[in-house]
C-alpha cells in the first residue's frame, strides 16, 4: 500500500467515527431517532411526574378522616361525582393526592379522579389547561379496601402558594360509608354521572361543606422546608370561621410563615377535628372523632416533610362527657405527645386551653381544671415550647372568658378576628428550632 493510499484508508475510518458519534448524540438528546424517554413515555401516563433530586415532597394540605358520612351507609356516592375544594399552604411543581376508605365497610371502586386549580375562589370550574387525570400504578381506576388508603402517582401540576385545587372522584358502584372530613368551612360540589374531566362546573349544581374521600395533598417543592402539622380540636378545625375564607387560626399562620421576612417556608397542615378529646375516642371501629392520642401516628408523625408540630388538645376532655378525666391526666397525655414526637426528633409547641366561661358547659370545677393543665403548659413540664393561647384571647376584665371582640357568640369558639389573634400570638422563631428538649 502506498502512503498515499494509507491516508485516504485512514481519512475513510475517521469519516465513520465521526458518523458513529453523530447517530449516537442524536439518540441521546432526541433530535434524531427514538431516545429512552419515548420507551419511558410508553409505560408510564403522561401526567407522571419526574420532579428533581433537589426538591422534596412536602404536605401542602390535609385533613382528618372522622367517620362515616351518615346517610350514606348503603349507596354512598354511586353514579356522582365528587370535587371536593382544597386550600394548599405551599407551592411545588408537581402533587400526589390521598384518597382514603378508612370508614368504609366494603371496596371503594374509583374508576376516575383529577385534580386542578379552581378558576375562582369558591368555585367549581378548572382553570383552563390545569385539570390533569390522577393514576394509581399507571392505572386510571383504583379499587380502594375498607379500612385503607391509596397515594396517586406524581402528576405534573404547577401549584402556587395559598392555591385553591379541585380533587375530583368518580364511584360507578355503592361503595357503602362514604370517609369524611365533616366541617371542612369549605364548599365542595356533587354532579351526576361521571364528570371528573369536566373543566367546567356547570354540571356541579349540588354544593356540600363536607370533604369526602381526600385527605391529603402533598406538593414536590424545591423552595418548602417542611410541614407544622396541628393536631386541635374545634378551635383549630375554625368551626366558626367565615365559610370559604379560609381564616383558620392555621390560615393566619400560613400566611405570617410566607410573608414575614427572615421565617422559614413552612407549610402548615391542619389536622383539627371538632369535639376531639386528648384521651377519649368516639364510638365505633375504626372509632369516629380517634382521640388525639389514638390519631397522632396517622394524622401527624406520618404527614410528609413533618418538621415540628403544634398541640392544641384537652378543652373538650374538661368541658364533654366523660367528666372523669384530672389535670394531671390531661397534662399527661399532653406528655405522652411529646414523647412520641422526640422518638422522631420533632420538637413540639403546646397550646394553652382558652378560656370559656359564660358556656353552658361552664362550672367553677371546670376553670379549676383547665388553670392547672396551663400552669403545667407555663412550667414547662409538658411541651418543648408554648404558644400562651389563653392570653392572647381572653377578657382582660375577666379572665374566665374570650374577650368580647375576639367570641363568635358561644362563649367558647372565637370569631374571624379571634382565630387572628391566635394566628399572631406565635413566636415564629420557636417554629425554626429542630432539635427536641429535654423535659
Amino acid at each position: 500500500m502506498t502512503k498515499r493510499h494509507g491516508y485516504a484508508l485512514l481519512a475513510a475510518l475517521a469519516a465513520i467515527v465521526v458518523l458513529i458519534s453523530a447517530a449516537i448524540y442524536l439518540g441521546v438528546t432526541g433530535t434524531g431517532a427514538r431516545d429512552e424517554s419515548a420507551d419511558q413515555g410508553a409505560r408510564t401516563p403522561r401526567s407522571s411526574a419526574a420532579p428533581a433530586s433537589s426538591g422534596s415532597w412536602v404536605a401542602a394540605w390535609s385533613a382528618s378522616p372522622v367517620g362515616g358520612e351518615p346517610g350514606t351507609e348503603l349507596r354512598g356516592y354511586a353514579g356522582q361525582s365528587i370535587r371536593n375544594v382544597v386550600h394548599t399552604h405551599t407551592g411545588g411543581s408537581s402533587a400526589r393526592v390521598t384518597l382514603s376508605n378508612l370508614y368504609g365497610q366494603q371496596p371503594l371502586n374509583l374508576t376516575r379522579a383529577s385534580i386542578a386549580l379552581t378558576a375562582a375562589p369558591n368555585n367549581p370550574s378548572a382553570a383552563p389547561g390545569t385539570l390533569r387525570a390522577l393514576t394509581f400504578d399507571g392505572r386510571s381506576d383504583v379499587v380502594i379496601p375498607p379500612g385503607e388508603q391509596r397515594v396517586s402517582d406524581a402528576v405534573r401540576i404547577r401549584v402556587p402558594d395559598g392555591a385553591d385545587l379541585l380533587i375530583t372522584t368518580f364511584s360507578p358502584t355503592p361503595s357503602g360509608p362514604v370517609t369524611y372530613h365533616p366541617h371542612a368551612r369549605q364548599i365542595s360540589y356533587v354532579a351526576r354521572g361521571e364528570r371528573t374531566d369536566d373543566e367546567s362546573g356547570a354540571a356541579y349544581t349540588q354544593q356540600s361543606p363536607f370533604w369526602r374521600y381526600v385527605t391529603a395533598v402533598d406538593v414536590y417543592s424545591n423552595e418548602s422546608q417542611g410541614a407544622v402539622v396541628v393536631l386541635g380540636d374545634s378551635l383549630t378545625d375554625g368551626i366558626t370561621s367565615t365559610m370559604g375564607a379560609n381564616r383558620r387560626w392555621t390560615d393566619v399562620l400560613a400566611q405570617r410563615m410566607r410573608d414575614e421576612p427572615g421565617n422559614l417556608d413552612l407549610s402548615v397542615v391542619n389536622q383539627g377535628i371538632s369535639g376531639n378529646r386528648l384521651l377519649s375516642d368516639g364510638l365505633g371501629r375504626p372509632a369516629g372523632n380517634p382521640s388525639g392520642l389514638n390519631r397522632f401516628e396517622r394524622d401527624a408523625l406520618s404527614r410528609s416533610g413533618v418538621r415540628g408540630v403544634v398541640v392544641a388538645l384537652g378543652i373538650n376532655d374538661i368541658l364533654r362527657n366523660p367528666h372523669d378525666n384530672s389535670a394531671a391526666e390531661i397534662a399527661d397525655g399532653l406528655r405522652d405527645l411529646t414523647r412520641q414526637a422526640h422518638q422522631r426528633g420533632l420538637r413540639v409547641t403546646g397550646a394553652t386551653l382558652m378560656p370559656f366561661g359564660g358556656h353552658r358547659g361552664w362550672t367553677p370545677e371546670k376553670e379549676r381544671m383547665r388553670q392547672e393543665v396551663n400552669a403545667a403548659i407555663r412550667a414547662g413540664k409538658v411541651f418543648d415550647h408554648y404558644v400562651d393561647f389563653d392570653k392572647a384571647v381572653r377578657d382582660p376584665y375577666d379572665a374566665q372568658k374570650l374577650r368580647p371582640g375576639y367570641d363568635s357568640g358561644d362563649h367558647l369558639h372565637p370569631s374571624d378576628a379571634g382565630f387572628r389573634r391566635m394566628g399572631e400570638s406565635f413566636d415564629l422563631s420557636l417554629l425554626r428550632k429542630t432539635a427536641p428538649a429535654q423535659l
